[in-house]
């Protein structure tokens, strides 16, 4: 699991019948502060995450397969909620109710 800040979304036209209505999100994975940590993934949307949001990442296909309830699905990352802040020792890193916070362009 990890945190990740989304960036956008993902319209596929043609897809694999279990995707069918579910949202694809744009997700690049984040420290607790917000900088960049790792290579943007696709991922199913189960939280009503929206561009700018950041959230929390489960990216293992047994766990997405799982979570989805289906045993062969196609699906390895799933955006499972919408943080409302991280806290470390020292103080809050992030909390999306301060407009100075490093929440991103279009939160909601």
């Amino acid at each position: 699991m990890f945190l990740g800040q989304v960036i956008g979304t993902v319209v596929s036209p043609v897809q694999h019948p279990i995707l069918d209505g579910e949202k694809l999100l744009i997700v690049r994975p984040v420290d607790p502060h917000g900088a960049p940590t790792g290579k943007t993934r696709v991922a199913l949307d189960r939280a009503q995450a929206g561009e700018g949001d950041r959230v929390l990442v489960v990216d293992e296909g047994n766990s997405g397969r799982q979570i989805l309830g289906v045993k062969d699905a196609p699906v390895k990352t799933i955006v499972l909620g919408v943080v409302d802040y991280v806290e470390l020792p020292d103080g809050l890193a992030y909390d999306h109710r301060d407009p100075g916070s490093t929440r991103g362009e279009g939160a909601r």
